[in-house]
């Protein structure tokens, strides 16, 4: 805050007023704390939030409001844990399918959920689902 950044201060205010939210949605007092576990999702809701504006932003030819809110992926991304890379989850993936026994696309639904469960805030859910898509290709 002394530094004047104001994208770091923006980001950071409505993180807390993201954190302030969810307490009030799980019926606590806005006095209260979140779990480790809750302030993560409520940090992986915000990047993803703003990967979805940067998308729409880009399509419908708006660079410089793009740009904004890449500036503040860029900061929350410092706030989360270093994401898995395409590669890794691959090797995952196969493990998993293997334990699990799943050979076709019949069950790759119960592969792609307990897959999740395992990746959770490791890996991004879109990259898991394209992988999983492609493994029974």
């Amino acid at each position: 805050m002394k530094a004047r950044d104001t994208v770091r201060l923006t980001v950071l205010r409505g993180l807390s007023a993201a954190a302030t939210n969810e307490l009030v949605a799980k019926n606590r007092k806005p006095d209260q704390t979140l779990t480790e576990e809750e302030l993560m999702a409520v940090v992986m809701r915000a990047a993803k939030q703003r990967k979805d504006s940067i998308e729409q932003y880009t399509k419908g030819g708006r660079p410089e409001l793009a740009e904004s809110e890449h500036a503040e992926l860029d900061i929350l991304t410092t706030l989360l844990p270093t994401q898995m890379s395409r590669g890794e989850v691959e090797k995952a993936a196969k493990e998993k399918a293997t334990a699990l026994g799943i050979t076709d696309k019949t069950k790759v639904n119960q592969l792609m959920g307990m897959l999740m469960k395992d990746l959770k805030g490791k890996a991004d859910g879109t990259m898991v689902k394209e992988v999983v898509d492609n493994l029974f290709v």
